[in-house]
């Protein structure tokens, strides 16, 4: 009984000591851990960084190129018919979109859906214009009926994503 006793007067004190030990080295080490994780999180935001905002800047770019009212100054051509000018309108729109496609690897999957929206709906603003438009009329009619359409929206499909992107690359500073 006496060796139990002298056993358990060594053995709690160390135990002691031994888990104080483990403890003090586990949050050492998940200290050190997290500290990795930020730096390591530091360091891909300097590789990533400039790339995004690339993107972001993009993205704007695309969205003032596909604005209506941008294409229409673009293209403007008096001497087109309009259905030849409605092609032109959705070409350029679809060009644009397809140069910028990568952009999406850096910019959210929110953002990069409300770009597409935001190109649907002008595509179908331009049909709509189409749609209205006589057969045989220049191309001076279907600005005008386009500009007709984008007078009754309350804002632009593309202004809309321009104030939504200018929003998120504020939260990457």
């Amino acid at each position: 009984m006496d060796i139990i006793f002298q056993l358990c007067l060594i053995l709690v004190p160390s135990g002691a000591v031994l888990m104080t030990a483990i403890f003090f080295m586990r949050k050492f080490n998940e200290r050190e851990i997290h500290s990795i994780k930020l730096e390591l999180k530091k360091e891909r935001q300097k590789l990533f960084l400039p790339n995004q905002i690339e993107a972001y800047q993009r993205a704007v770019l695309l969205m003032e190129r596909i604005n209506p009212n941008s294409l229409l100054m673009r293209h403007n051509n008096p001497k087109k018919k309009a259905s030849e000018m409605q092609l032109i309108l959705l070409e350029s729109i679809r060009n644009e979109y397809e140069h910028n496609m990568a952009q999406q690897i850096f910019i959210s999957k929110e953002s990069w859906d409300i770009i597409k929206k935001a190109k649907d709906e002008t595509i179908r603003i331009i049909n709509l214009a189409g749609e209205k438009t006589k057969k045989d009329a220049k191309s001076i009619e279907l600005s005008s009926n386009i500009f007709e359409i984008i007078k009754e929206l309350e804002a632009l499909p593309t202004e809309v994503a321009v104030n939504i992107l200018k929003k998120e690359i504020q939260t990457l500073f």
